[in-house]
């Protein structure tokens, strides 16, 4: 018999107890040993979570209990979980996380305390989707040429709604955080950051990139707007937040930012709040990854899943998939400045004559090359510039926008979003 202890019953902690007890005859055929629940550690004793296990407030009931053989840490958060997963390592427990922000975080520190001790995190990505497993281990053949997905399903849902049904930011900002799916506080996921944390574990998977949140680029929806979603319709564009990790030779970019993308590339026909993540490989080409990217059940299903791989083997393959440098050790992260890729802006100006030949001028002078542009009225004295170019430098980019902010008939700072 295998023993769990679960750090963190909350929605997801107490949805893997059911699952392990509702389902234990076919979890036990596939496991090939029963697996139960023994304790679980809470912060609130009082509240009644229907489940037959001992409840206590102290990790130490679970790190300190040799009859438990598997840890899973469900706490949130970075610091803590850290010094509690290190303990249960180094008490020789297999450990099972769906925490990202320890992750993107620690990675290869638990790498290197774990070792041969199995340490899985299957619902660390996109929920339910086996997006891990796939690349860990379906994938293992293949040079990983590019990562591209919707690892966030408040932000699909959001850009959804008001592409679909026309709901200002502000509006479906509101009801997705009557709905649970955005915090009160929204900005981990409106800003980007949650998907940030997922493609960190991924790139590592695939490249060996031991790169932290602070090192790569960052940016949210929350400076979409209804003009830009009427562009992107204009053109045959969607506009989704994507986590994409792309090789380029010797370098590696990583990045999480609104894109405009071709309405016929599956990613952009991706709705509501389901993920789904794009891994190119050189040999097996592009294969496509779609489900439910959170929730209790779909994120404790991965949990449980990891628990049995853990109960048929006893240890896991490689935390991160690999026992030797990754590509040759030569891989390096891109810089943010170096990142080239088709822009899409929109200036706000005073609406007076001139005002189009400067702004073109600017564009010139920072070799920027202007593909369409559209002038639509937004007040009685000034007009939205919406403007997409050819590929162009990233930093380039962001020089000409401090420009353009700088310039007497531009009234607030453009607001720009990548092409795919």
């Amino acid at each position: 018999m295998i023993k769990v202890g679960i750090i963190g019953v909350g929605t997801v902690g107490t949805s893997v107890a059911e699952i392990l007890r509702d389902n234990a005859d076919v979890i036990s055929a596939r496991a090939g040993v029963d697996i139960v629940v023994k304790s679980g550690v809470v912060k609130n004793l009082n509240k009644d979570r229907g489940l037959d296990i001992k409840i206590t407030d102290n990790v130490d009931d679970i790190l300190n209990d040799k009859e438990i053989d598997i840890v899973v840490e469900l706490m949130g958060g970075v610091d803590e979980p850290f010094e509690v997963v290190k303990r249960a390592l180094n008490a020789g427990k297999a450990v099972v996380t769906a925490n990202k922000a320890l992750l993107a975080y620690h990675r290869y520190e638990l790498q290197a305390i774990a070792k041969d001790i199995a340490f899985e995190y299957e619902a660390s990505v996109a929920g339910g989707i086996p997006i891990i497993t796939a690349l860990r281990d379906g994938l293992s053949a293949n040079h990983i040429e590019s990562i591209m997905g919707i690892m966030n399903g408040t932000c699909n849902y959001m850009m959804t709604k008001m592409t679909d049904e026309g709901v200002s930011y502000d509006a479906i900002l509101k009801e997705a955080q009557d709905l649970g799916y955005a915090e009160a506080d929204p900005s981990f996921d409106v800003g980007g950051f949650d998907a940030a944390h997922k493609l960190l574990i991924l790139a590592s998977i695939a490249y060996g990139i031991d790169a932290k949140p602070e090192d790569i680029l960052i940016e949210g929806i929350d400076k979409v707007r209804s003009e830009d979603i009427a562009f992107a319709k204009e053109f045959g564009y969607a506009i989704k937040l994507l986590g994409i990790a792309k090789k380029d030779e010797n370098e590696v970019e990583l990045r999480v930012h609104a894109c405009l993308i071709k309405q016929e590339e599956m990613i952009a026909k991706i709705d509501g709040v389901m993920n789904a993540i794009s891994v190119v490989g050189d040999k097996v080409g592009e294969t496509l990854y779609y489900g439910p990217g959170a929730g209790g059940d779909a994120t404790a299903s991965a949990v449980v899943a990891n628990i049995i791989d853990i109960a048929r083997s006893g240890k896991s393959t490689p935390m991160l998939g690999f026992n030797r440098p990754m590509e040759g050790n030569k891989l390096t992260l891109k810089s943010t400045d170096d990142i080239n890729s088709k822009y899409y802006l929109r200036i706000n100006v005073s609406d007076r004559t001139g005002v189009l030949a400067r702004v073109t001028k600017l564009f010139e002078e920072n070799q920027i090359s202007v593909e369409t542009m559209l002038q639509r009225p937004s007040t009685a004295n000034s007009a939205n510039l919406l403007i997409s170019t050819h590929i162009a430098l990233e930093k380039d980019v962001q020089k000409l926008i401090k420009e353009l902010e700088a310039q007497d008939f531009v009234n607030a700072t453009p607001v720009m979003i990548r092409i795919v």
